[in-house]
């Protein structure tokens, strides 16, 4: 989303609200998958700055259910933390590919298993004060393996987790879930389950 586009989800800015005037954008680094966008801005007082944007193609994230009521998590390498973590799987929109296409494919890409159903649960705005990153969360009822599975490249870890085990994964301490598409949708999953 490029400023001066109306934000989604039926969500309305106010024209009386305060805003950033753009007074000029310069190309600041263009990547594989992201853009990064430096604006010259005028703020409401009239002082000037800077806000520096990654511009993101979107992306999505899969709260994969099987029959037998676990939930595939990916134990993954994040190279810009340094660190493996538990989470979702998830992957970034191809150009002109729709969000459930990308979830069906990020999922058996990730986890080797292919969904009955995909419904889509919310879309989230990841981090708002730097990317335009725009991710929507899908729930994948009735996974079934389908064969393949993670690439030996991405450093990935099919984690088989039950639905019991999810609020102890929310839970302050060494085991808690710290990947924030992570945390909304087993919040999500949480309460439509009713736990």
């Amino acid at each position: 989303m490029m400023h001066g586009d109306p934000p989604p989800g039926g969500a309305v800015e106010h024209s009386t609200e305060p805003r950033e005037e753009v007074l000029g954008s310069r190309r600041g680094f263009d990547g594989k998958r992201v853009r990064v966008r430096v604006d010259q801005v005028r703020l409401p007082s009239g002082r000037e700055s800077v806000r520096e944007v990654v511009e993101h193609p979107g992306a999505v994230a899969i709260v994969p259910l099987t029959y037998d009521r676990q939930v595939l998590l990916v134990r993954q390498h994040h190279h810009s933390i340094g660190r493996r973590l538990l989470g979702l799987p998830a992957g970034t929109l191809e150009p002109g590919e729709p969000p459930i296409e990308t979830a069906r494919r990020e999922l058996i890409e990730e986890t080797g298993h292919e969904p009955e159903r995909l419904t889509e649960l919310v879309t989230l705005y990841t981090s708002p004060g730097y990317t335009s990153e725009r991710l929507v969360l899908f729930r994948a009822d009735g996974c079934r393996p389908v064969g393949g599975g993670p690439n030996p490249d991405e450093l990935i870890r099919v984690v088989p987790t039950s639905l019991a085990a999810l609020p102890g994964l929310l839970e302050p301490g060494p085991d808690q879930i710290q990947d924030a598409k992570t945390l909304v949708g087993l919040l999500w999953i949480l309460r439509d389950m009713g736990s």
